[in-house]
């Protein structure tokens, strides 16, 4: 089979011939039908994840169909559609664990950074870990709900989004346009915040019913404008800085939760927080029954992200375009 393999920091895929896997006790052997290209695959060949394992096939954006099950695997029957994502497993015995929140686990896998992901014809991913891919959902077009959905669905759950709330997004890119699809779906008022005017038309046409461009405007200023504040702003641009100018737009009692960040330290100013009772939080994708809730809903509202489709091949070239930022648009790679 086909794959494309990270060997290093700084180091171009491998384009490889392998053997295909065989499925042990408890695994399931995926024949991936779609793997989307995330931002996080960027940040493991630059090093950004000091616990990655090299060499190793990327990709944590997983949809396919079952191959082949091991022994113990219950739930799934070969040619079942299903999907795969960042968490590839966790220790199963952690308080974490016992209670569903596998994704806080010490002991947790990632997908793609130190078990192999999907970059490849096939692969193999633990059967507790492997999610039924609701049939309403293209396989394609719902890759990057594995991820950029998950983290913004369970973004806005944690932070407590609710129908009667004013949710701010920074960024509208692969999590922002679905953070603002979801919270639109869930049913409260959404704000946008951009660098410029260009993504007015866009985020409004998602659902949004302010778009602040912050090169022209206060972000915080307008956010309190807009009603006395947000209830809840979630930051999806890869920017810590971008979150902490925001702050002070937040309502008393409001919440900001990172699911974009960068490597550089968070700065806030202490006095609002405390004077307004604000919260901020960071949250991580979701554990396997996040990813279940996310895909029923994104099947309920009909919430899709435009993609692209690319091949194998072109992997590399959309990495560097990623890193140069001229990615335009989130890509897929497919295999059909």
């Amino acid at each position: 089979m086909r794959a494309a393999l990270a060997t290093g920091v700084d180091t171009p895929l491998s384009l490889v011939e392998r053997d295909m896997p065989e499925p042990g006790p408890g695994e399931v052997l995926v024949k991936i039908t779609a793997c989307g290209v995330c931002f996080s695959d960027l940040n493991l060949v630059r090093g950004h994840y000091p616990f990655a394992r090299f060499p190793v096939v990327p990709g944590h954006e997983i949809t396919g169909t079952v191959a082949a099950l091991g022994s113990g695997v219950s739930g799934l029957s070969v040619g079942d559609p299903v999907a795969a994502q960042f968490l590839y497993d966790s220790c199963g015995h952690c308080d974490y664990c016992v209670s569903g929140d596998q994704i806080l686990c010490p002991y947790k896998r990632i997908t793609g950074i130190v078990a192999n992901g999907g970059y490849a014809e096939y692969g193999l991913f633990k059967g507790p870990y492997v999610t039924p891919l609701p049939a309403e959902l293209d396989p394609v077009a719902a890759a990057p709900l594995m991820c950029a959905g998950l983290t913004a669905f369970n973004g806005l759950r944690q932070a407590g989004a609710t129908s009667s709330s004013r949710v701010a997004v920074i960024g509208s890119g692969g999590i922002g346009a679905l953070a603002i699809q979801y919270a639109v779906a869930m049913g409260a008022r959404v704000a946008v915040i951009g660098r410029s005017a260009d993504g007015e038309a866009s985020a409004k046409k998602l659902g949004a019913e302010l778009y602040v461009a912050s090169r022209d405007t206060d972000p915080a200023a307008a956010l309190k404008a807009w009603g006395g504040g947000a209830n809840v702003i979630l930051n999806a641009a890869p920017s810590n800085e971008a979150a902490a100018v925001v702050l002070t737009g937040l309502a008393p009692d409001g919440t900001l939760v990172l699911c974009g960040y960068d490597n550089t330290p968070l700065t806030l100013a202490a006095q609002p927080m405390v004077l307004n009772r604000l919260r901020v939080m960071a949250s991580p994708s979701g554990s396997p029954h996040d990813l279940r809730d996310t895909l029923a809903f994104s099947a309920q509202h009909r919430i899709l992200p435009k993609v692209t489709p690319i091949t194998l091949d072109e992997a590399q070239a959309t990495l560097d375009a990623m890193g140069s930022g001229s990615g335009g648009g989130r890509r897929v790679i497919t295999f059909r």
